[in-house]
């Protein structure tokens, strides 16, 4: 059945059926995001889970250190990062993304990396995209912390599975 309930998660572009219990979604307001489809029965709300998405590597002024968020009631600090939307290329969308969580303007220089990573229940395929900030002073709209990390202290946070296949490469550029 919960297979079932997978194949017909989108009708179109639609997601209809939550695909950790099968009920039927409704769309509820999510701030910045607007309508986005929701679970009444496991209360909460349910982004696509096969698009692309894209991971910030954010530098500081010196480019010594890369900006980590937590969300809120997460304990791990990850990469700036959100889903690619119809008719937005990687850069595009990382650009958006900063706006609307941190109120700060980026310039995406360029891609490090592409990740691909099957978590239980989506595969992910992630652009890990380089950028510097043009202006804006990072203020937290949608996060409840932030730090900057270096090279030094880049392998003392918990990393997400995915996150971790691009450490790497951020570590020879720090």
């Amino acid at each position: 059945m919960l297979l079932y309930i997978k194949e017909i998660l989108r009708e179109g572009e639609k997601m209809n059926y939550c695909d950790q219990c099968g009920e039927k979604l409704i769309y509820k307001e999510n701030g910045i995001d607007g309508k986005v489809p929701f679970c009444p029965h496991c209360q909460q709300f349910k982004f696509p889970a096969f698009n692309s998405a894209i991971s910030a590597i954010v530098f500081n002024p010196d480019k010594d250190k890369i900006l980590l968020i937590q969300q809120y009631g997460k304990p791990y600090h990850v990469l700036v990062a959100g889903y690619i939307n119809k008719g937005e290329n990687a850069k595009e969308a990382l650009v958006r993304e900063i706006k609307e969580e941190l109120a700060t303007d980026v310039k995406a220089e360029k891609i490090l990396g592409v990740v691909d990573y099957d978590y239980p229940n989506f595969h992910l395929t992630m652009h890990c995209i380089l950028c510097t900030i043009v202006s804006g002073d990072l203020k937290l709209l949608e996060h409840e912390a932030a730090k900057w990390v270096s090279k030094e202290t880049l392998r003392s946070v918990d990393w997400l599975p995915a996150d971790q296949l691009i450490l790497d490469k951020i570590e020879q550029l720090l």
